[in-house]
């Protein structure tokens, strides 16, 4: 807010000393133009000296000229010059430099208000609709999701203050999802590592019975062996159902499946990306294609092709990152390339696992998540995703559906 009213103080300012300057020059030029009628009136005199006769039209200031009995009858603006021994009365024009300054003063007053009515509309719907929120995203960041954010009917932050709820509930639902998966496993950890306790403590007697030879018939050593691997399955299956935990999805993700123009995609990544990789020196190219109707959901396409790019400019070299375009069996094929790939061939069938990280990923951080999720996403939308190494550049197809 200190900063807008100082804003506010300089262009005020600025506008007043453009005022001054303005009618500064527009004085000195009506003092110009009010002297033109006496340089008009002397030549006009010189030219009756010397011919007798004169041309009006040649003085666009003077209106008249008079002699004789009507030498001083008149009501107009005159001077009286003298010209071969004969007195003339010479009317002009005067001009309405006094009116023109006013005129353009009203306007520059006009042009005032507008401008403080402006900066007071800007003030009232966005610097202080702003201030109200400024201190949202610090506590959502600091995890306090209680928050609260004031509702705004301006058009300017209604959208925002929508999309922050959003977040804010998004976060929530995450926060408690996480929760309850954690309780849930720590749950089932317990139920399973309780149950392991039974089998294995009779493994152990059985073990330590026929390590002392408590067993004398080997009937009896049989069955004992027979108990112990039994309960070594049971231990097996429960180790098997701890792995099947572990293993399962820790994401969700939500799709919602449309139509939407390529073309519409791809500029929501040109206008994201090209400035970016401009000011690194990247080079980035956009293959030509043709525009066509995609069956996705247009923001999670848009948010898988810049996990891959996002990726390229990571673990490439960042001499160029490139988007070409194919069509195959009803199906558009976007293709992200970066040069510089060090990643080994046998690694590709690895690359789309969760928190799975390439040979190529030792000094970049990140937690090899980009991938799996594009491919998750990519199967949601009933699409493909796959990965290529070609003459020393990366390469990962979206296969995407046409309508």
């Amino acid at each position: 807010m200190k900063a807008f009213r100082r804003l506010c103080i300089v262009v005020i300012t600025v506008f007043f000393l453009l005022t001054a300057v303005f009618n500064l020059f527009l004085v000195g030029v009506k003092d110009r133009n009010e002297g033109i009628y006496r340089v008009e009136a002397k030549r006009l005199a010189d030219e009756i000296a010397e011919t007798g006769n004169y041309e009006l039209e040649k003085y666009p200031h003077i209106k008249g000229v008079f002699t004789g009995d009507e030498l001083y009858r008149s009501d107009e603006h005159y001077l009286i010059i003298e010209a071969g021994g004969t007195l003339y009365r010479v009317e002009y024009t005067v001009g309405n430099g006094q009116y023109s300054i006013a005129v353009i003063n009203c306007v520059f007053g006009a042009l005032f208000l507008l401008m403080i009515g402006l900066l007071y509309y800007i003030r009232g719907h966005i610097i202080v609709p702003f201030g109200r929120l400024n201190n949202v995203p610090q506590e959502l960041a600091r995890g306090n999701l209680a928050v609260s954010i004031p509702e705004e009917k301006s058009r300017f932050f209604g959208k925002f203050t929508w999309g922050v709820n959003l977040l804010r509930e998004s976060i929530e639902d995450s926060r408690k999802k996480e929760i309850t998966m954690q309780r849930d496993k720590k749950l089932l950890l317990l139920s399973l590592s309780h149950d392991i306790k039974t089998p294995l403590s009779a493994i152990k007697l059985n073990a330590r019975a026929l390590a002392r030879g408590l067993y004398k018939d080997e009937e009896k050593r049989r069955a004992a062996a027979e108990s112990i691997n039994t309960r070594a399955d049971e231990i097996e299956r429960f180790v098997s159902e701890i792995t099947k935990a572990a293993s399962e999805d820790f994401m969700s993700f939500e799709v919602t499946q449309g139509e939407a123009f390529l073309s519409v995609i791809i500029t929501r990544i040109e206008e994201r990306y090209v400035p970016q990789l401009a000011m690194s020196g990247t080079e980035f190219a956009i293959q030509k294609f043709d525009d066509c109707i995609l069956s996705c959901d247009p923001d999670r396409l848009a948010e898988c092709m810049q996990n891959l790019i996002e990726n390229a400019i990571k673990y490439g070299d960042g001499r160029r990152i490139e988007i070409s375009f194919d069509k195959m069996d009803g199906c558009e094929l976007i293709t992200v390339l970066n040069t510089g790939c060090t990643l080994e061939v046998k690694e590709l069938p690895q690359i789309f696992e969760s928190f799975h990280r390439g040979n190529n990923a030792d000094r970049v951080q990140g937690n090899g998540l980009g991938l799996f999720i594009c491919k998750r996403l990519m199967g949601l939308m009933n699409g493909e995703v796959y990965a290529d190494i070609r003459e020393e550049c990366f390469c990962i197809t979206l296969v995407v559906k046409m309508v």
